[in-house]
């Protein structure tokens, strides 16, 4: 636990600075965003599920886009919105 008091005749904004830079320097702040954001690596067999599922929804869209059911315009990120 940091903690910082305040000195004879400091402004807030100098002891809110020098906790600042204490918590920085302490590494407090890098470890609690490890802990969370950290994510369990994932299994071989949901890699390899994924990838298929990739493959199939990719293969519709080509196939949809062959046969003039999906307009060429659409941009995959907007989820439909067109593109300008």
């Amino acid at each position: 636990m940091l903690e910082v008091k305040k000195k004879d005749n400091e402004s807030f904004e100098s002891l809110i600075r020098r906790f600042t830079r204490k918590t920085i320097q302490s590494g407090k702040l890098i470890q609690a965003k490890k802990v969370r954001f950290h994510q369990k690596p994932i299994s071989k067999r949901a890699q390899k599920a994924s990838a298929i599922r990739r493959g199939e929804i990719r293969s519709e869209r080509e196939y949809l886009r062959k046969i003039g059911k999906l307009d060429d315009v659409l941009d995959r990120n907007s989820r439909g919105k067109k593109r300008r």
